[in-house]
């Protein structure tokens, strides 16, 4: 399983994350695209960084909101979905294509990938921004015991689909995130270690009832901003490389 993480999501001398610490043990760098953080010299840093590494990176777009940093629902049209997306894919792209690398992805961020999830509406314009941008991209979501009916979205759409789980993130009975809001959101470095191992030996969850949820991920997601998981990334890269 290939492990990714949300980076480059510093701005100007605001530091978030410790993108020099995760970089040499991810397999793919999600890699903001300035509407919720990063700026012309973060994103280039971080792609020197990524180009170092051998990373495999994809765009992190989000809603335009810097103060809330991208974790705030916008009331956007489909059209303005699309073209927002348009808009940062292609800035991290033209800086990656000078850099010479290839973006291979797209994960929407913050409240604009939990809309993804649960709005109708916001999926299909990001399906829709995925498949007409001009050069093929492959869409990154939350693997979920519906994911089949994203599936055949994806092959309506033209479109390659990564599902992804999260090691250090709580999961509700339906499946989804807990509201980083609970203080109960964010696991501790044995739990996330515990979660990991069973995300990938069995594609079981156990979410913060007790209940056990079988989901199918292609990728797991770390965060850079949660210090217990920075201390438990190599054993995190030995478990999805086993």
């Amino acid at each position: 399983m290939k492990l990714n993480s949300d980076l480059g999501e510093s701005f100007g001398i605001w530091q978030l994350g410790q993108d020099d610490k995760l970089m040499p043990h991810i397999d793919m760098a999600n890699i903001a695209c300035g509407f919720h953080a990063g700026d012309a010299h973060v994103i280039n840093q971080t792609l020197l960084l990524a180009k170092q590494y051998k990373t495999e990176v994809g765009a992190h777009p989000s809603y335009p909101d810097k103060l809330g940093f991208g974790r705030r629902s916008m009331l956007c049209s489909k059209q303005e979905i699309i073209e927002l997306i348009h808009y940062q894919v292609a800035a991290l792209d033209g800086m990656a294509k000078n850099q010479g690398i290839n973006i291979t992805y797209v994960k929407p961020h913050g409240a604009l990938y939990n809309d993804m999830m649960s709005d109708d509406t916001v999926c299909d314009a990001i399906f829709e921004a995925i498949s007409s941008y001009h050069s093929p991209l492959k869409l990154m979501l939350l693997a979920t015991p519906k994911q089949q009916s994203y599936r055949e979205k994806a092959k309506a759409s033209g479109i390659e689909l990564i599902f992804e789980a999260f090691s250090d993130r709580r999961y509700t009975e339906s499946g989804y995130l807990m509201s980083r809001k609970d203080p109960q959101a964010l696991l501790n470095k044995n739990e996330i270690i515990q979660q990991a191992k069973s995300l990938i030996d069995s594609g079981v969850v156990i979410c913060d009832s007790g209940a056990k949820i079988s989901i199918q991920a292609d990728s797991l997601c770390v965060h850079g901003d949660n210090e217990q998981a920075i201390n438990v990334i190599k054993e995190l890269r030995r478990l999805c490389h086993n």
